[in-house]
């Protein structure tokens, strides 16, 4: 009986092992996010095995203590935000400090394994431990790290937890944005054999690229702690149905403590090719066998494209002209923080997807691997950023005070990470740095660059380059030297010098790495005219928490482009905090002509005053047509349109019509008495009504209406169902002036993970379960606890009309 149950066992495993290279399931690596403790504040000894922590908080990563609520809760301790706070208006009034992270687990090996932990962001100035034993510190908060657990664990075989144990330390006024703290980003624990493919080890880059076929070169490290031995290397390219398209086998000599990169080409017949409009994935299984069997295997996903630049063609992805419709976007998640879930950041590259980009800058910092990996799948193109500084500071106690000693490593963690991922077009190695144009500068840029050549020869290097308001003594000009060391040139709002500095300089590539939105047709043009500009990136896309008001307006003077307390959004975006389009966004859509005609009316203007708009901001209008109590008042309405000829009415009767061109800015201004009713406004060519975009009125307040993104999601803690809150009048239309407090409850396997509105100056708790609308809207965000059922979000308000609605969680 014995030898039919082995051979049976032999089976089940073999078949085990057949079907998980189908599917790309490796057990390489796992994740370590689950069952944290958590504890606030320093404290003594916290690295050793003995401490007792049993008090401590639980809690999965990825984790954000910033973005939740503070004790002692006042009139100047609001939610997450305190007036105490050391980052005050740059990051909003959220707080930092210290705080430890301790994990108990044990190994499933007996001394034959090999274990690493990869962090893909702590925030930030992180001491990892095990067992008691320092195993390093990682002072930048946006890239990636990772530690040789072996030699300290305690094996299966004697019974004993290991204890990991995180010191973070995100101290002192060290951003100028809202960053988030604590372990934020993901975390995975790789175990492997003596003989290994090192961390990110696996480099896939496209040689060429057309419909019929293509050549991938590709790069692979092998490390061993064994003695010199031969060993093979297989490579299998699966397409997106999981069908194996090519392979390849080289054979190579092991030797220990040696690492071996062993370059393979691998040709693809009529590939699919990756571009934002088709994005297209394939997957790379990588193989290392040894004395006939398999001793590590992983998967890549890449895509197959090509990309070409020059003043000449502009941007030619897969030999198509492509104008970079761009946005620059800060880390965090809006009522999330700055937390890495999987789905948050899928979301915020749908979201930017859905409003029109095609291109995304990480200002000014690496993004998550899942922010990457969403771009890959829905096709965003991605300026990649390392840093915002340099050796001299921005803040005291930024990264100028780590840049000499960290500098290569992170650039090293960057890009290895990084380059596989086919949305990602451009390295950006700096923005606005302090010594741009010096010699030091100049030395430091060359450095930058050098290194990234050194990892990846398939990318253009760029770097953000800004006028000199912070140094008087430059011109423009002495940017020359540092254009020069560029492969594309970043403008930070100087698209004036377009096409001066083409004259002097015919071969510079540009591209408009930061703009105003006021100025949105004034770069688009450029862009369209002008190939060696290849295009263009707002800041912002998406509004972000920090930089307080930027983006605001105000009566008479703007007294200071941040706002304060209780301002904590920079409200500078296209997409507001929940997601919701705001009214620069509109514009921007007949800019881009994703469509021909829009309407917003402006809040009315007390008499005697006049709104002032930060350079970021945008007057405060919006599409709507209620203003009561402004009846018989003049108000300004705007019609944006890519038509000849406009015309508006107000209840059947026409107000007048008016010619919009380029030259009138793509707009129609009309002043109109408010009545209540219906605004019409239509687009008109050779004489006849084409198009037409209506406001009305809406009626009073009736009830709550709840819609979500997704109503079907994943048990799991890495999806989310974002539920917005809408209140409607008995016609079901959204009224946009409500601001109703909304309450909401939760039954069945799913939490309120955060909720929030887009008010940038309504301090609140992002944990708790009420929110105010602001514009009529707010927002739930619901988590999976990890089990399937039937999830019921219910939302109340007082007065009106209650609302549920059900999520599957499968």
């Amino acid at each position: 009986m014995r030898r039919p149950n082995c051979y049976f066992l032999g089976l089940i495993l073999f078949s085990n092992f057949i079907l998980n290279s189908l599917l790309g399931q490796y057990s390489r690596r796992q994740s370590f996010n689950e069952g944290w403790k958590f504890f606030k504040g320093d404290i003594l000894n916290a690295e050793k095995e003995a401490l007792d922590d049993k008090a401590w908080r639980e809690l999965d990563v990825p984790h954000d203590w910033s973005i939740e609520d503070l004790p002692n809760q006042s009139d100047s301790v609001i939610g997450p935000f305190s007036k105490a706070s050391v980052g005050s208006t740059s990051t909003g009034y959220t707080v930092g400090g210290t705080a430890w992270y301790r994990k108990h687990f044990k190994t499933a090996g007996n001394g034959n394994k090999k274990y690493s932990i990869y962090f893909d962001g702590v925030y930030m100035d992180c001491d990892v431990w095990i067992n008691g034993k320092h195993l390093g510190n990682h002072p930048y908060g946006y890239t990636g790290f990772s530690y040789d657990l072996t030699p300290h664990l305690h094996l299966a075989k004697d019974g004993r937890q290991n204890v990991l144990a995180v010191r973070v330390r995100n101290e002192g006024k060290n951003t100028r944005w809202y960053s988030g703290s604590g372990i934020y980003r993901n975390v995975w624990l790789t175990t492997t054999n003596s003989v290994f493919v090192k961390e990110h080890g696996v480099f896939i880059s496209t040689v060429k690229a057309s419909d019929q076929a293509a050549d991938i070169k590709i790069k692979t490290i092998v490390s061993s702690d064994v003695g010199t031995a031969p060993a093979t290397l297989l490579t299998r390219i699966k397409d997106r149905a999981g069908k194996i398209v090519s392979s390849v086998k080289s054979t190579f000599i092991l030797e220990k403590e040696n690492a071996k990169e062993i370059v393979q080409t691998i040709n693809i017949s009529h590939p699919s090719l990756w571009s934002p409009d088709h994005p297209s994935l394939y997957t790379a299984e990588t193989e290392v066998w040894r004395n006939n069997r398999v001793i590590d295997q992983l998967a890549n996903s890449f895509g197959v494209r090509s990309v070409e630049y020059s003043a000449t063609k502009g941007l030619l992805i897969n030999g198509k002209k492509t104008l970079l419709k761009g946005g620059s976007v800060h880390n965090d998640n809006g009522p999330l923080g700055s937390v890495a879930i999987r789905r948050a950041e899928e979301k915020k590259v749908e979201l930017l997807k859905a409003y029109g980009f095609n291109a995304v800058r990480t200002s000014h910092n690496p993004p998550s691997k899942e922010f990457l990996n969403a771009c890959d799948r829905l096709g965003l193109l991605v300026i990649d950023e390392a840093f915002d500084q340099w050796q001299l500071p921005k803040n005291p106690q930024d990264y100028h005070r780590f840049f000499n000693k960290w500098w290569q490593k992170d650039i090293t963690s960057l890009v290895e990470r990084d380059r596989n991922h086919p949305s990602v077009i451009i390295w950006s190695i700096g923005n606005e740095i302090k010594e741009r144009v010096d010699s030091s500068g100049l030395a430091i840029t060359k450095k930058l660059k050098d290194e990234i050549y050194k990892l990846d020869g398939t990318r253009p290097v760029s770097e953000a380059l800004c006028d000199f308001w912070d140094n008087k003594g430059y011109k423009w000009d002495t940017t020359e030297n540092a254009f020069r060391l560029f492969d594309i040139g970043g403008y930070n709002y100087m698209w004036q010098q377009y096409e001066p500095d083409h004259k002097k300089h015919p071969d510079r590539v540009m591209v408009g790495t930061e703009s105003f939105a006021k100025n949105a047709l004034d770069n688009w043009q450029q862009v369209e005219l002008h190939p060696y500009v290849l295009g263009d990136f707002v800041w912002t896309a998406m509004d972000y928490i920090g930089e307080t008001g930027i983006g605001h307006a105000e009566l008479d003077t703007v007294v200071s482009v941040i706002k304060k307390w209780p301002w904590y959004n920079g409200y500078c975006g296209d997409i507001d905090l929940i997601g919701g389009k705001k009214p620069q966004s509109w514009y921007r859509d007949i800019v881009w002509k994703r469509s021909n005609l829009a309407m917003l009316v402006h809040a009315p203007i007390p008499q005697g005053h006049r709104e002032v708009i930060t350079q970021w901001g945008w007057p405060d209008e919006y599409p709507t047509w209620n203003f009561e109590g402004s009846e018989g008042k003049e108000l300004l309405v705007n019609v944006y349109s890519n038509y000849p000829l406009v015309q508006v009415e107000l209840n059947g009767k026409v107000i007048g019509e008016k010619a919009v061109s380029l030259q009138t800015r793509l707009t129609a201004d009309f002043n109109i008495l408010y009545e209540q009713g219906v605004l019409k406004a239509y687009g008109i060519e050779e004489g006849k009504k084409v198009d037409s975009f209506t406001l009305a009125t809406t009626g009073k307040p009736a009830g709550i209406r709840l819609r979500a993104d997704r109503s079907l999601i994943k048990a799991d803690r890495n999806d989310l169902s974002y539920i917005t809150a809408e209140v409607i009048d008995e016609a079901g239309s959204v009224i946009p002036n409500a601001t109703i407090p909304v309450y909401f409850t939760i039954t069945g396997n799913a939490n309120i993970e955060a909720t929030g509105n887009a008010n940038p100056a309504e301090m609140a708790s992002f944990k708790q379960s009420q929110r105010n609308t602001f514009r009529g809207r707010c927002l739930a965000i619901v988590r999976p606890v990890g089990k399937p059922g039937k999830v019921i979000l219910k939302a109340k308000a007082q007065g009106l009309k209650s609302a549920e609605i059900l999520i599957e969680i499968k």
